[in-house]
């Protein structure tokens, strides 16, 4: 071990800078899918209810439970001001909905995770495929403990009602989630209708008489009970797995999003307030979910467009055991649940370049070695990740041989403005030359002040995704 030139001495665990960084089959159609897209829409159009007064009237239709009680201890921490909410289709056949049949219980067929970023800058609708065996946690109901299992995750809501649903994602995915809202087949024809119907793109002629569906093919627009019969068909599309189900519904959402937040929609009073009317007397949330949470929620998401919306699925492979199965594909998927758990501020432009000198090298020009010098472990894995997902080129990833108060960027001979460049994606920590370093090289060692990076990480790149503002035969 060598001691750094400078005060304070700083150790690294390994000088061997040129090594390498360290990076430390179809399942069963779902039953019914779309109609949880028109809990995107509340949440994202409800903020045009500020303009005409209507929030109590409206408040009181919307049916609430009490599930924070049920969450447990052990939750992931809420780390930032980005809202999370867990929307959910439910198949209940009780009261108006038993002209769908007789089944004894309610179901979630469709689990979807909200991510609006800090802000209302943007919002991404995560997809979890009903058929995922995952690791459901021990959950408390009105009646019973239901016991900790491995199963089909739709099996949580089940068998758990919607607080053990949360519970699974939360572990799953160790993002916090603030609210969850749930809608029902009669809810989705409601509020699919209130809009005055919603633009599909079918790929060739649908007969399917179980789901009472008889479509041309071609670019046209669906009502209540037919887009119902879309949107659970599970004959005349793809392969009829989840999967492509998935992509299918996404695309309807999408469609739902843009027209919800159509500028010729919102600024007519009388289409606003008979759609979130009709939103209020279809769905169910937490009690946290209050008028004053609504109305900071609204006035945080005014004027978002349907280009900043996002659909994609959990990245999953084939499940060995069966292979009507699935699971997660945990080298993708991690990725991801990272990207939207460290979603943290609304992203920060980057200062300009001075008027004189060269301007800022690119961040693929600067070789850069990181460093841990604290207690936390894998802080020095995950900002490499995020350094890299910048662009930047991470050399080296290793801890130092103690821990340090202050993080502090340190530079070799010729790589000031390496360097430079380093501290405009990790602001406050001015750099500072060391007379040890590799010429050319970057060092980037973490102290107990942390090393926040400048604005969110970019959301990986998933595929399939659609985005609510292409064209919906694109996206079908």
């Amino acid at each position: 071990m060598q001691r750094a030139a400078v005060p304070p001495p700083v150790y690294y665990a390994d000088e061997d800078y040129d090594a390498p960084p360290m990076r430390e089959s179809p399942g069963r159609a779902w039953r019914a899918l779309g109609w949880v897209s028109i809990a995107l829409s509340v949440v994202l159009v409800i903020g045009s209810l500020t303009a005409y007064g209507f929030w109590r009237r409206l408040d009181g239709r919307i049916d609430r439970e009490d599930v924070k009680g049920r969450l447990g201890e052990n939750r992931p921490a809420k780390l930032n001001d980005a809202t999370n909410i867990l929307l959910l289709g439910s198949d209940s056949r009780e009261g108006e909905n038993s002209r769908y049949g007789v089944e004894a219980g309610r179901r979630s067929d469709t689990t979807i995770l909200l991510h609006i970023s800090p802000g209302g800058k943007g919002a991404i609708g995560l997809s979890f495929p009903r058929d995922s065996m995952v690791s459901i946690p021990e959950c408390e109901t009105d009646r019973r403990t239901v016991p900790a299992r491995f199963g089909m995750i739709n099996s949580a809501f089940a068998e758990g009602g919607p607080a053990c649903t949360w519970r699974t994602i939360e572990d799953l995915t160790r993002i916090h989630i603030d609210h969850y809202v749930e809608v029902d087949f009669s809810g989705f024809t409601r509020v699919v209708d209130a809009l005055g119907g919603v633009e599909i793109c079918v790929p060739r002629k649908i007969d399917d008489p179980r789901a009472e569906l008889h479509l041309e093919a071609g670019r046209q627009t669906v009502r209540g009970q037919q887009a119902l019969g879309y949107v659970r068909t599970r004959y005349g599309f793809g392969d009829g797995s989840d999967l492509e189900r998935i992509k299918r519904q996404q695309a309807f959402m999408a469609s739902i999003v843009k027209k919800a937040t159509d500028s010729s929609m919102l600024t007519d009073p009388g289409r606003v307030y008979k759609f979130l009317e009709a939103i209020a007397s279809s769905i169910r949330t937490d009690e946290g979910m209050t008028l004053s949470v609504m109305q900071e929620l609204a006035t945080g998401l005014r004027g978002i467009s349907a280009g900043n919306v996002r659909f994609v699925t959990v990245p999953v492979q084939a499940y060995p055991q069966d292979r009507n199965r699935v699971q997660f594909d945990k080298a993708r998927a991690e990725p991801l649940f990272a990207a939207i758990r460290e979603d943290n501020t609304v992203p920060e432009p980057e200062p300009p370049p001075a008027k004189k000198g060269p301007p800022p090298v690119q961040p693929a020009q600067v070789k850069v070695g990181v460093y841990n010098g604290t207690t936390s472990s894998g802080l020095g894995k995950r900002t490499a990740e995020q350094l890299a997902d910048r662009g930047f080129d991470v050399v080296k990833v290793g801890n130092a041989d103690r821990t340090y108060e202050k993080t502090a960027i340190l530079y070799g001979t010729g790589a000031k403005r390496q360097a430079e460049r380093l501290a405009i994606a990790v602001p406050g920590h001015p750099p500072k030359p060391w007379a040890k370093a590799k010429p050319g090289q970057v060092y980037l060692v973490i102290g107990a002040d942390g090393a926040k990076l400048r604005g969110a990480p970019p959301m990986p790149k998933v595929a399939g995704e659609v985005r609510a503002d292409q064209d919906i035969c694109a996206a079908g």
